[in-house]
This record gives structure tokens, sequence and C-alpha cells, in this order.
């Protein structure tokens, strides 16, 4: 498919963007796009300290001279995550303006803002995106630290989405590898949901899937010119980015983007991970979840799944209290110590399904394993991308320790109901082949 063709498919199947438009100068466009979806209401520019001079303050200016009522808040904190005090704040601004209507004038953090602020107030929003740095602009829901728990709030998309490739392409080179690494996610979370697929937890939606993981590798084919600032090839990574939001959108549920590989993120976000004193970006802790996860598939295609003891297995298997327990034990520390037992007892399933879903994954591993195969990649193809791209190819990169990242695995398969390659570990009896391995002599992450 041409990038047109994509682009038409996905809206074709989006339930809450009904515009795209991607390209060279396209800001100019944004005026003509708010009258269109919002005729005679006023504008309110939402903006930070750094997309304000990026892209705002011109923005501002085009809605003046095309004769909208306009106005603007500006987030003036050099660095700050999507967090509750600041959704309060954006429905503040809302409440004291209910005729305007957000203009979104940012990365991942101004538009989750806007986003769940504008469905607070039954209404939609405008964004014009000022880096390639995250697919959340097209996406279904929010990503925002409430109570101590980073929670993806349901709300929808943008109507109408302006995506400028020249402000795109000149934002800092670390934003565009972290969308890069955000994007690379889609390779293991795509083979994460293939296997919950394949127990009936959660089965694959055909749109959604089609729409960004046709393309998946060809968007991620050039880590080289992402690097160098190429804006053709920033502009496939965007277009990828926003396809795996519409994807999102079709499936109303962040399914089709994340699984373990987010969760990584979620747990550092909500641990407020700093490295030489400053929060790290979205996109650099998912690298380090992408990686991570691509090494524990490499693990997994080792293993022969066709000889398990499925009986054993079954006997093996924990009740629900005692997962409930070890989900108590494990986040009794945590922000948010309830975390655990809560996901835990969405996705607990008992014995007789256990032994179901064991009985097939016996029967049908040489055909999972091939398929699955052809979906991830390895942990050194996924490690040269990385590197290539500018983005993490270690823990270190980011100021986290191997031995945290051992740490974390048991609280990323605890920690959230959508079921992961890790949950069908426990039930097969196989997590410490596919997880000590990536710590032990001559693995990946050798401490």
């Amino acid at each position: 498919m041409t990038s047109k063709e994509r682009i038409d498919f996905a809206m074709s199947i989006s339930t809450d963007t009904k515009l795209f438009e991607m390209g060279r100068g396209a800001s100019e466009k944004a005026p003509a796009v708010f009258k269109q979806f919002f005729p005679g209401r006023k504008a309110l520019i939402l903006a930070d300290v750094h997309t304000w001079p990026a892209l705002g303050e011109k923005v501002y200016g085009l809605f003046l001279e095309a004769g909208i009522p306009v106005d603007k808040h500006i987030i003036m904190e050099e660095e700050f995550h999507a967090e509750w005090k600041y959704v309060e704040l954006v429905d503040g601004l809302l409440d004291a303006a209910p005729d305007s209507v957000l203009v979104s004038v940012g990365s991942g953090v101004i538009n989750d803002l806007c986003k769940l602020s504008s469905h607070h107030h039954n209404q939609s929003y405008l964004t014009l995106p000022t880096a390639a740095s995250v697919d959340g602009y097209s996406s279904f829901g929010a990503s925002i630290t409430f109570e101590g728990a980073k929670q993806t709030f349901s709300c929808p998309a943008p109507v109408a989405i302006v995506a400028d490739i020249d402000v795109i392409a000149a934002a800092p080179a670390h934003m565009t590898a972290a969308g890069y690494a955000d994007l690379a996610a889609k390779v293991p979370a795509g083979a994460e949901w293939m296997i919950a697929d394949f127990v009936g937890k959660a089965p694959l939606h055909h749109d959604a899937w089609h729409v960004l993981q046709d393309d998946l590798d060809s968007f991620l084919a050039n880590p080289d010119a992402v690097a160098a600032g190429d804006p053709d090839a920033i502009a496939d990574v965007f277009e990828g980015l926003t396809l795996s939001g519409v994807a999102m959108q079709a499936a109303r549920s962040s399914r089709p983007a994340s699984c373990c590989d987010h969760l990584f993120s979620h747990i550092l976000d909500m641990t407020e991970h700093r490295y030489k004193g400053k929060l790290q970006s979205h996109g650099f802790q998912v690298a380090i979840g992408t990686l991570t996860m691509c090494a524990v598939f490499d693990e997994l295609f080792k293993q022969d799944l066709s000889a398990m003891d499925v009986e054993a297995c079954v006997k093996a298997w924990p009740s629900l209290e005692q997962e409930q327990e070890r989900a108590l034990e494990l986040f009794k520390d945590f922000p948010a110590p309830r975390l655990g037992y809560d996901e835990i007892t969405k996705k607990y399933d008992g014995p007789d399904v256990v032994r179901e879903q064991l009985t097939k994954l016996k029967a049908e591993w040489p055909s999972l394993k091939k398929r699955l195969q052809g979906q991830v990649y390895s942990f050194a193809k996924m490690r040269d991308l990385m590197r290539r791209a500018g983005a993490p190819s270690d823990p270190s990169e980011i100021g986290l320790s191997r031995e945290r990242l051992h740490e974390m695995f048991a609280k990323v398969q605890l920690m959230r109901f959508r079921f992961n390659v890790l949950d069908l570990a426990k039930r097969g009896g196989f997590y410490d082949a596919i997880v000590e391995p990536l710590f032990a002599k001559g693995g990946p992450f050798e401490i």
C-alpha cells in the first residue's frame, strides 16, 4: 500500500479520528481543520515551554489571522509526566471557558491531558504533534498516573490530527528515537497478542492487527535515516505510530500496541525513576522493555513445549488465594500496593482452564512457534535497530541496573490483567527457563 492508501484505510476503521493530515508545512491547515470540525467555537491552545516556541506560537498566530477566537495556556515546568494534577489543571481551564475547544500542541503528555479533559467535557479536540515520540496521539485512552498507579483511562482519540513533518523532523533527536522505540515495541507486543489469542484470552481484531502489523517492518526499516533526521524516514515512523493509535481505536483497547514491553516503563514511571536527575522518556523506557521481551522470546523458542507434562503443571498450579497472597507480598512497598492483587484476580484461571490451555499449547507448539518466529525480532536484531536509531540498547543507558531489571519481572507478570507470555510460562512451568538465562553468564543482561 502507499501511504495515502494506508491512511485512507485507517480512517475507514477509525472510531474517533475523522482526519489525519500529514505533510511538510501541514500546520498551515490547522485553522481550516478547526473551522471544519468546531465551527463557531473558541480555541484554547495547550502547550509547554518547549512546544510553544516550536509550534504553538505559530498556530496561535494562524488562528488569529483566520478570525478564530483563541486563547492559550503554557505549562511552565521543564519536565513533567502525565499526572492527575495536570488533568485537574486542564479541566479547570475548560470549566472556566465552557465555549472553548482544546488544541493540543505538543507531544504525548500534552496530548493525553487534552484527550482526557476533553472527554470529561463531552467534546473532542484537535491535536498538532510536535515530535514522533509516542503512539498516543491517535490512541483510544490516556495513560495517566492516578493514586500512585499508571492507568489507561478510557477516552476517545482526537477528531483530527494535523502533523507538520517539518516541525516533527526538527524535534530533538532523542524524542524521535523514543518514538522509534515505542513503534518497535509493537513487534513483541504483537507476539504476545498472538499468544493471548491462541489461549482464548484476547481474540485478534482483524482490522486493528492489519492496519499496523502489515507494514510495521517497513516503518522500522530505516533507523540510520531516522537518526540522521531525514524527514521521509521520520514521516514513516510517525505514520506507524499514528496507525498504532488507530489500531487501538478499532480494538477499543491498547492491546494492539503494548504488553509486557510497556509494563517495565509503567513501573519506572510509578516509582519516579530518574537518571542523572532527569525523568526518562516513555520511549526510552519502553526500548529496554522491548529488548527484554525480545530476549525472552529468544529463550522461549529454545523450549520443547511439545514434551510438556500437562498434568504435572496443573497439579503445581497455585490457587487464586495463593496468587493473591503472592501479589500482596510482592507489591507491599509499591506506590500502588493492591495493584497486583486486583489484576491477578481479574486474569486468574482455574486448573481446568489451565489444563485446556496447556493441552492445546503442547499439541500445537510447532505451528505456534513458527508463527511467533515470523512476528518477533531476535534480541540481537532489535538491539542493532535501537542502537542505529539512537535509542537505548542497554538498561544502563537509562540508569537502570540489571539487578533491578531482573527484579521487575515478577511485578510485570502480575501488574495487569492483560494475558502475557509470562502468564503462559507460569502455567507451563517454564517461567524460570525463559527469564533466568537473560541474567546468567553469557546472557544479554549478564549480572
